[in-house]
């Protein structure tokens, strides 16, 4: 029989590195991990399944530490538990290419579940997981055969509960009758301003049982048996999430900062270390740990056993459903079917076919119909503007939970739907999508209005930080909106977007365009993705190839962001292009409008539809010099914010540097300046100019 681990050891561990580490790097945050040892004691040493050696083991718990200024909790746990983090990288804290970085960062360090640091996202990414696991469950459970069976995990603080995004993400997952998440809550009473009383009064039991939650506590969250025994109470409630509210003192075991905000985000300094060492009875020197403490710890062995006995449930699985087996593997290795590559050629090529003059957003739903088809990978949704956003397909039903039991609701095929409603929640769906695709098994994409991008920004940053596969649908993307007025009229917001980076942004022109655009994120299995469309029909325009630049027009020129849709001899005029108008999304038509009545001027032009900046910044130089040649003036069009387009050495850029007006869409082109005559008026001044 094993002896017992020496609980408060345990804990003292991780206090000790905290501080011993945070002291070292001269920068961190101590109070959080001493405040939560003894948390992370009863679930990493009692609950949480996993295995130190493979991090990626499909069945594992996943742990989320939302408030990720704590992260020396985390890294000390992988640490102590056996991951591949040695001592030598916590003696690296917050320094230039370490794996223990001042938060915890996704693809950095193994074990680390999802990147944290803007509070709120940790617990709203968890409600992603947790959705993950049960729709998976769902698809690919079979009686006898459980291979999808795992819960989530969540350490969080008062500050995750300040920040709005954490209502939007406990209210769907008390919805979604989430039973395997479980959020234990650090409350400590202290923030970076010090005692949080004064201006955090929520009764935050009452909230969370209001959402649906069940709710232990307040337990001491320094009793180790009592926090144990909470989450295998926590572990038995399957119709509903769990909140464990844990009453911890920051910085615990600190004689003199202990309870202060002096104990949150700075050093304890070598004296009060020293008198810490002291009121813990911890006697070694720093960044030591006693060979009993680490047996203590120690998960190889256990996570070895518990991984070896999944393999084993697999095998079985594989045997009675080798298909399905097959599936779930390249699902959650991300990998897209065989079959996508035609899948995709045949979606572009229909719709170049079909010529449809439909609004981008249903040129987008148009595709989606063909992609969802053949992905069941693919999750969608939309903030409650599902009949705008066009997310939604025949193949893509509406997700739903039973109210009594809160199971996944099947048709009569017995699959689940696939469309999720997510309220008037752009923030928290965007985070929720994140944690999905962090998951794995899942494509997940979700729709909203442009101009509401700002609510869900931080989240594509995430989403950008993290290289995760996410798609954001954003329609209404202009003044082409039109009555609604400047409130929900885009004009930043394209500009805003392509700032960030490892975001591809996209805003097609026609069907053709959007459907490479569809096919391009898909194939992102590093970045995500966000498509900008109209409301407003916008006609399809022929794909020509450019007898001066062949291999820069054409349909499968489309995929590097920007080609030459139309050279002078198309619109009628057999001489060299003295200009280039380059135009992106609902604005290509009046590019091709424009060259037309320059035309009749005598004034040849080219013009280059650039559906992506981001992705035509990525293409080689000489690509970039053949669609763009050197000594023909440029002239950018779209509606928006004129900013980014300098960088192109353009001479003029017709767009938007104001909010826009209220009124119907025609009214405000001409306002505003779009107008065939306008563009090819400036074409000609910048002529002139040369």
């Amino acid at each position: 029989m094993a002896p017992t681990p020496n609980t408060q050891d345990m804990a003292n561990a991780i206090r000790a590195l905290a501080m011993d580490a945070v002291q070292q790097a001269n920068s961190g945050h101590p109070g959080a991990p001493m405040g939560m040892a003894d948390m992370a004691v009863a679930l990493w040493g009692e609950h949480l399944r996993h295995n130190p050696a493979n991090p990626q083991w499909a069945n594992r718990d996943r742990f989320i530490l939302s408030n990720g200024h704590g992260s020396m909790l985390i890294y000390a746990l992988l640490h102590l538990t056996g991951y591949k983090l040695p001592v030598a990288e916590l003696k690296n804290f917050r320094q230039l290419h370490s794996k223990t970085a001042g938060h915890p960062e996704f693809g950095i360090t193994p074990g680390v579940e999802t990147t944290t640091g803007p509070l709120g996202q940790g617990i709203t990414n968890a409600v992603g997981f947790a959705l993950a696991e049960k729709l998976l469950a769902k698809e690919f459970n079979r009686e006898g055969h459980t291979i999808v069976d795992h819960h989530t995990y969540v350490f969080m603080g008062d500050g995750c509960l300040m920040e709005g995004i954490s209502h939007e993400a406990a209210a769907l997952a008390g919805a979604w009758k989430l039973g395997k998440l479980i959020a234990l809550y650090d409350d400590n009473g202290i923030s970076i301003d010090g005692q949080v009383a004064p201006w955090f009064i929520d009764n935050t039991a009452q909230r969370f049982v209001a959402y649906g939650w069940n709710v232990i506590g307040p337990i001491d969250g320094h009793d180790v048996a009592a926090v144990s025994a909470a989450i295998a109470e926590a572990k038995k409630t399957d119709d509903r999430p769990t909140l464990i509210i844990s009453k911890t003192h920051i910085g615990k075991g600190s004689p003199n900062r202990a309870n202060t905000s002096k104990a949150h985000g700075e050093p304890l300094g070598a004296e009060e270390i020293k008198l810490t060492r002291e009121a813990l009875g911890w006697s070694h020197a720093p960044f030591v740990i006693p060979k009993e403490v680490y047996a203590d710890w120690d998960a190889k062995e256990k996570g070895k056993a518990a991984e070896a006995a999944w393999n084993d449930t697999f095998a079985a699985y594989k045997a009675a459903f080798p298909e399905l087996a097959k599936e779930f593997l390249r699902r959650m290795k991300g990998d897209l079917p065989k079959s996508f590559v035609q899948t995709a050629v045949d979606t572009v090529i229909a719709a170049h076919q079909k010529g449809e003059t439909v609004a981008s957003r249903k040129a987008s739903q148009l595709a989606l119909e063909s992609f969802t088809a053949a992905l069941p990978e693919m999750l969608g949704g939309s903030a409650d503007l599902t009949g705008s956003n066009l997310t939604n397909t025949k193949s893509t039903p509406n997700l739903r939970f039973d109210a009594l039991t809160g199971a996944v609701v099947t048709n009569e095929a017995g699959q689940g739907g696939r469309h999720i409603n997510y309220g008037v929640r752009e923030f928290g769906m965007a985070a929720i999508m994140n944690g999905v695709a962090l998951h794995g098994g899942f494509i997940p994409y979700g729709g909203t209005f442009l101009t509401f991008s700002d609510y869900s920004r931080n989240a594509i940053r995430m989403a950008a930080l993290m290289k995760l596969r996410v798609v954001h649908v954003f329609t209404h993307d202009s003044i082409g909106l039109g009555e609604d007025g400047p409130t929900h009229q885009s004009i930043e917001h394209a500009a805003s977007l392509r700032l960030i980076p490892n975001l591809d942004v996209w805003r097609p022109a026609d069907t053709a365009e959007t459907a490479v655009a569809w096919t391009v994120a898909l194939q992102n299995k590093a970045k995500p993705t966000a498509l900008l469309l109209s409301r407003q029909n916008i006609a399809y325009i022929a794909k020509g190839d450019s007898a001066v630049a062949p291999d820069a027009s054409g349909l499968d020129a489309i995929s590097k962001g920007a080609y030459v849709l139309a050279e002078p001899a198309d619109a009628g005029l057999k001489k060299k292009a003295q200009a280039v108008i380059i135009a992106t999304g609902s604005e290509v038509q009046l590019a091709i409008a424009a060259q037309k009545v320059l035309a009749e001027r005598k004034i040849a032009v080219r013009v280059v539809s650039m559906p992506s900046t981001t992705t035509f910044d990525l293409q080689s130089a000489e690509y970039k010099s053949t669609v763009l040649p050197a000594g023909l003036p440029r002239v950018a069009v779209e509606m928006g914010s004129t900013a980014g387009w300098w960088k192109y050495g353009t001479a003029a850029v017709v767009g938007i540097d104001t909010y826009g007006e209220s009124a119907p869409a025609p009214v405000l082109f001409k306002h505003f300046g779009f107008t065939a005559e306008n563009v090819a008026d400036t074409v000609q001044a910048a002529l002139a100019r040369k």
